[in-house]
């Protein structure tokens, strides 16, 4: 196992997913949003050839994430109940819809293609995570 610092660990998962997006953009003229690439793979509405790329990119995302956990020795997380779990994947499902796509889209995305929308959906969702944070620490003193 490898100790890297949290911030470099951070780095290296940014910078695979800005390589992953844009090796999909470069090879098949594909945008990285995993809702709308999720979307179209479980309901089966694509032919073929399309649900083979869909689910090779998300179980890379799976497998990936989980042999990087391994490597980089990630520390262990308490796990959470599983009706807040439901929940918390409701929101951002919900989030994910009204929004026209996830935060990978229109952040990574979205941004790297100079979409305005993808623009205000990025200022909306950073900037309501940091007032929640900020709210929770004031609830906290």
């Amino acid at each position: 196992m490898v100790a890297l610092h949290p911030y470099l660990q951070s780095a290296l998962g940014g910078l695979m997913i800005g390589l992953a997006s844009w090796w999909l953009l470069a090879s098949l003229g594909r945008i990285a949003g995993i809702s709308g690439i999720t979307a179209a793979l479980l309901p089966a509405r694509q032919p073929a050839p399309e649900r083979a790329w869909q689910a090779a990119f998300l179980a890379g995302l799976v497998l990936g994430g989980a042999l990087c956990a391994r490597w980089l020795h990630i520390p262990d997380t308490p796990l959470r109940p599983l009706p807040l779990l439901l929940i918390a994947g409701f929101l951002v499902g919900l989030g994910t819809v009204m929004g026209s796509g996830c935060t990978s889209g229109h952040g990574v995305c979205g941004l790297g293609r100079r979409s305005v929308r993808s623009l205000a959906a990025t200022a909306t969702f950073m900037g309501a995570g940091m007032a929640t944070v900020a709210l929770q620490k004031l609830l906290q003193n």
